[in-house]
């Protein structure tokens, strides 16, 4: 998935679907390389730890299978929920942006970002089966009304949202007051 930074410049996922390029950046010599940023952060159960390594990459050596890649990313994050073992996760990137143009603080935030935004698609697609929706009219606008309903829940202070979704589908009257609508007919007349 592309996240676009300033400029028009992009930050590239890189997961084990792109074997030849994940190969490539996991094989970066990042043992090597110092932690060039670290954040963590504590709350809703659970502590988390990530850190940023960069690595420039030569297009002469051969660079990455990657279009316009001039940095590599390495993230690695630790986590553990309460109660849990604690895991680890290492992910790799690619950025357009030479390193005189950014920050790895700044890089480890649009990552962190991509991976808010990976946390909402998972949702949709989950709860609403986005990813074998056969619609081909409108996929945008569709996308668009799940955002909706989800924020919406979210607003309202929906912690499951894919169990809230299905006590309105079981009883659809139940929407109508979350969106200020009431099933309550004038009585008087006019």
């Amino acid at each position: 998935m592309l996240v676009e930074t300033k400029n028009a410049h992009y930050i590239a996922m890189i997961k084990r679907n792109q074997p030849t390029a994940h190969r490539q950046l996991a094989a970066l010599p990042w043992p090597d390389i110092a932690v060039q940023h670290t954040a963590s952060s504590a709350g809703h159960g659970r502590r988390e730890s990530r850190s940023i390594k960069t690595c420039g990459i030569a297009d002469e050596l051969g660079g990455i299978a990657f279009p316009h890649g001039r940095l590599a990313l390495r993230v690695h994050r630790r986590r553990k929920q309460t109660g849990e073992r604690e895991s680890h996760e290492t992910i790799y990137a690619v950025t357009s942006l030479d390193a005189h143009q950014t920050t790895p603080a700044e890089l480890a935030a649009a990552v962190r970002g991509h991976w808010a935004v990976e946390a909402l698609h998972h949702v949709r697609d989950v709860t609403y089966a986005e990813d074998a929706s056969t619609l081909h009219t409108a996929p945008r606008a569709m996308a668009t009304f799940r955002n909706l309903a989800i924020d919406l829940l979210k607003t309202l202070g929906a912690v499951n949202i894919a169990k809230t979704t299905r006590a309105i589908r079981d009883q659809p009257e139940r929407a109508l007051p979350l969106l200020g609508i009431t099933n309550n007919p004038d009585t008087q007349g006019t």
